[in-house]
Order: C-alpha cells, then structure tokens, then sequence
C-alpha cells in the first residue's frame, strides 16, 4: 500500500487486493454489521444501523461505528452512504475509479443524529476490478477536528489495517451468507458509476435488477 497526500492536504491510501471482487465490496457496503469486528479487531467496538441499507436502495443508509482508536481516542462516528451526484466538486473531483462508496461523517458523538445533518467530514473509498481482484484508493478529507498529521498518524494506519483484513475475512463471509436469498435480510446494491456529460451518478436505477 502507498500512503501520500496532495495539495489539498487530502491523505490517501492505494490497495489493491488479491481474491476480493468488486462485488464483494458492494456487498460490504450494505452488510458492514455481519463483520464489523473482522474489518479491524483491534480497534473496531461495535456496529449499528441508524438507517438500514435496503435492497438496491443503499444510498442515505446512515450506521453509527463505534472505536478506539491508536491513540486512545474513543470515537462514535455516525455516517451516511452519499449520492455522488450531489457531492461538492471537491469530493467529486477524486473520483477516478468506477466504483465509489462516500462516507459523510454527520456527527462524532453518535448522538442527536438528524438524517438530514450536513457533513462535517468526508471518508471516499473507490475501487475497480484487475486481473487478481481490485485495486482502489481510501481518502481522508482534512477537518478542524482532523488535520492532516493526525490522518497521516492515526487514521491511515487504520485505513491500511482494515483494508489488509478484507483479503482474509470478506471472501469467506461472502459466500457464507450467499445462501441467505431474503433481500431484507442480506440486501445488496452496485455502487458502480457512470460519468454522462461531465456529471456522475449511480449506474443503478430503481428498474433494474442489480448484477455488478
């Protein structure tokens, strides 16, 4: 993995992973609390959703997460799955692979969450098939509460950690609950995108049935 920023003072880390499909990364995305622990065992705590993801309806899911992380700070994010089509140019502009998840931070608490609330941070994680599995890039978004030195020092060994563990838990867990068929229960959505115009959206439409 390579760690670097940019003249955003943005962080990024690029992965690429062997084993794991883009479709498994979708249905991560909708099912984070069958293994939320897995994901970083060390730091992870507990999971919960505010806002269910629903069945090729993920977007506005809004789960609270929370984590103690390297420096013992203890921490209660509370983040909603984004539409690309309404972020910021600024988010927009890092996109670079065809499939994005962004996860907007609307409060560090956990608590009075409004599902409306404006974000205070971003999280972007995006990713495209290779020939072994996928490559993709995780970006930390600069904050007051967050500068770029504590991203560097704190968040982006995180970032790695998590990352690393897809590769040993995400294909077994996979296909463990790839016999449960109840949408409700195991739901699934492609976060896959389509750039049309000089704009981006979701390829998904609520028409269609979702196979990427």
């Amino acid at each position: 993995m390579i760690v670097w920023t940019d003249d955003e003072c943005r962080v990024h880390v690029d992965w690429s992973l062997d084993g794991v499909t883009s479709k498994m990364l979708n249905w991560w995305w909708c099912n984070m609390e069958k293994g939320f622990a897995l994901w970083h065992p060390e730091e992870h705590k507990e999971f919960y959703w505010v806002k269910k993801p629903k069945h090729n309806a993920a977007i506005g899911a809004i789960h609270v997460a929370p984590q103690v992380w390297s420096d013992g700070t203890l921490i209660r994010p509370c983040i909603r799955w984004e539409d690309v089509k309404n972020l910021p140019e600024h988010i927009k502009s890092i996109i670079v692979f065809d499939h994005v998840v962004v996860a907007a931070a609307i409060s560090i608490t956990g608590e009075k969450v409004e599902e409306d609330a404006p974000p205070v941070g971003y999280r972007v994680h995006q990713w495209e098939k290779t020939d072994f599995g996928v490559r993709g890039r995780s970006t930390a978004f600069p904050t007051e509460a967050e500068s770029k030195e504590r991203l560097l020092n704190v968040w982006a060994p995180h970032c790695q950690k998590e990352i690393m563990n897809f590769q040993i838990f995400l294909p077994q867990l996979y296909r463990l609950w790839s016999v449960v068929k109840d949408p409700e229960v195991n739901p699934y959505f492609s976060f896959k995108i389509v750039r049309e115009d000089g704009k981006i959206r979701y390829e998904f439409k609520t028409n269609e049935t979702s196979s990427k």
